[in-house]
């Protein structure tokens, strides 16, 4: 174990030579470099949690943890908030424990004033003292003119190009000038959203939704806590999230739509804490929490709420989750009829397919019963979205829902552009029904974002109409001309989504797999495991179709999220907030502001 005092000293002037190095580089290369710009990364033993810079809601609960990652054994912690001792602080006695891996915790602290706070650690060791010191914000800001209601739309893995290529199959082009816009692009506000999480650059689901949901990073397959070093998945420290404080602080209507297993990532980081997004048992029983129970849940992924007797069950577990929804009061619905029959009862589950809906050209397109099976009558988004705000603008006290695009994410991991579009533009149509319902009433705050992006980009057009294939009928520049999808009956979605000139999609981030830019009948994976090791899958590779040799490790076989910033577009009370370059977890606090959401309340 070396020295803290020695290591902080090693770490300075190790930074102080790369700073020297970088200003000489950029001497002679004509560059300036700010100094201020850089910020060095912790290399403290002390893990705070939250970490440095982190923000509250004021009254905003959350579990206060400390981690000492020492050599020896701790001795004692003193811990200090704004000078004062932390338990005195937040008037509870903290939980310690002094060993190898020593920690100081307190569940359930807030923040009672608005303002800066300064957090101090000193740890002492038979070695010497450790400190650490962290910085927090705590707002009370509201919005002049509050909303009633928020409802947020997440397109998962919508990054800008993804919403490009949904606007030219949904409106199309002509002489350069699109003939018409997405409800998504017609709102007041526009953002630019970074989305990395606290861990990594590049973000997974859980943690960018959890950032939406607490105002707090987390990291990687992660939600609704800070991750902590511990193997148990659930004893991480918690941050409350959006819907607990929906309903704690206002008594508001609560859900949660999703094209996808309705347990999976996105919906669930709204209400659930957990280390690990894949315990999805675990989390469809959270949902039956009062704490953070939605009013309405519509999705995918009836096999986590299915005893494990039934046939597609994934419980391990004979426990009924239907049937406790059900006693709860919660009407059922597991097919588009269904939905459609039980009107808007004052609680709703719907769920759909065992595991995550079919996208919408293999549910409403083509509706090929080997895709399909037995689920023939699913519902659209739209459908989803219009039944779930009919129920929930019934609670006088207004409502937060979540609605997300889940296969659009989904569809471009399987390197599945034309399958993403269409699911894009159905999250569109849902955003203008969502848009119709805030028009007649003017308190509803609609916000469109993403999670993180992909890395696909429209290169041009792709045809054979002159016999060539493969890259060499790529069509850039001024031999691109334009696409040829068509749209008879005006809906929105294109009649046919492999037309003789379709888009030259292409991917920065694959393995390997073989292209053709035409539409797959039957949707298939880029790439399967043999031997521990993802090959370009066969049934890829028609004619013509060309073998592209990957460019991250082969332990995937599917293309991977990018880091790039996504595109946020919002409208109504409390809009304004959404503006220029924007942290993901800021979203959570435009949200709270519009809503005028104060933690230290509790609704009775």
């Amino acid at each position: 174990m070396y020295n803290f005092s020695m290591s902080a000293m090693s770490h300075s002037r190790l930074f102080r030579v790369i700073v020297t190095l970088a200003v000489l580089t950029s001497l002679v290369s004509g560059i300036t470099v700010s100094y201020a710009a850089y910020r060095a990364p912790a290399t403290s033993n002390i893990n705070i949690m939250p970490i440095d810079r982190a923000k509250f809601l004021i009254g905003q609960k959350f579990d206060f943890a400390i981690e000492s990652k020492t050599g020896a054994p701790a001795q004692a912690f003193e811990v200090r908030v704004n000078g004062i001792p932390a338990e005195k602080f937040f008037g509870k006695q903290a939980a310690v424990k002094l060993d190898e891996m020593s920690t100081y915790r307190i569940n359930e602290a807030a923040f009672s004033q608005a303002g800066k706070v300064v957090v101090t650690v000193t740890v002492k060791t038979e070695q010497g003292i450790e400190k650490r010191t962290v910085q927090y914000d705590v707002s009370a800001d509201k919005a002049k003119k509050t909303a009633k209601n928020v409802i947020l739309f997440v397109g998962d893995g919508m990054s800008l190009q993804a919403r490009q290529m949904a606007r030219i199959l949904s409106k199309g082009i002509t002489e350069g000038k699109y003939n018409g816009l997405l409800e998504m692009d017609t709102m007041s506000n526009l953002a630019i959203v970074t989305t990395s999480g606290n861990d990594s650059l590049v973000t997974d689901s859980a943690n960018s939704a959890s950032a939406y949901a607490t105002g707090h990073k987390s990291a990687v397959n992660a939600m609704g806590v800070y991750a902590d070093s511990t193997k148990d998945p659930f004893d991480d420290p918690k941050v409350e999230n959006i819907i607990e404080l929906a309903k704690r602080t206002r008594g508001m209507a609560t859900g949660i739509v999703s094209t996808a297993n309705i347990t999976d990532a996105t919906p669930a980081a709204m209400l659930a804490h957990t280390r690990k997004r894949s315990e999805q048992n675990v989390i469809a029983q959270e949902m039956l929490n009062p704490l953070h129970r939605p009013d309405v849940i519509l999705g995918g992924g009836s096999r986590h709420f299915l005893p494990k007797d039934v046939p597609g069950s994934k419980r391990s577990d004979n426990r009924n989750l239907i049937e406790e929804f059900k006693g709860q009061g919660y009407a059922l619905a597991t097919s588009k009829t269904e939905l459609k029959q039980l009107g808007t009862p004052d609680k709703l589950l719907g769920l759909f397919q065992l595991d995550n809906l079919n996208v919408y050209i293999d549910r409403e397109v083509t509706k090929n019963p080997e895709v399909l099976g037995n689920f023939t009558d699913q519902p659209t988004l739209m459908d989803m979205t219009k039944t779930a705000i009919d129920t929930l603008s019934k609670n006088k006290n207004g409502f937060f829902l979540l609605v997300e695009g889940a296969s659009i994410d989904k569809q471009l991991h399987a390197m599945d552009w034309q399958r993403a579009a269409y699911d894009t533009i159905e999250m569109d149509k849902a955003v203008g029904i969502a848009k119709e319902f805030a028009k007649k009433n003017g308190d509803t705050l609609i916000v469109v974002v993403a999670d993180h992006a992909h890395g696909a980009s429209i290169t041009g057009t792709y045809h054979e109409l002159d016999g060539k294939t493969g890259r060499e009928a790529v069509r850039i520049y001024a031999d691109a001309g334009w696409p040829t999808f068509a749209d008879a009956d005006g809906d929105g979605f294109p009649d046919d989504p492999d037309p003789s000139v379709t888009l030259a999609v292409q991917f920065a981030n694959h393995p390997d797999y073989y292209e053709n830019y035409r539409f797959q009948e039957i949707p298939t994976s880029p790439a399967i495991m043999a031997n521990g090791k993802a090959i370009a899958n066969p049934s890829r590779a028609p004619q013509g179709a060309q073998l592209r040799v990957g460019n991250f490790p082969a332990s995937d076989p599917s293309e991977v999220h990018a880091a790039d910033d996504v595109p946020l577009t919002a409208d109504g009370p409390g809009a304004e907030y959404f503006k220029g370059v924007m942290d993901n977890t800021e979203v959570f606090y435009g949200i709270v502001r519009a809503l005028g959401l104060d933690g230290r309340k509790n609704y009775k």
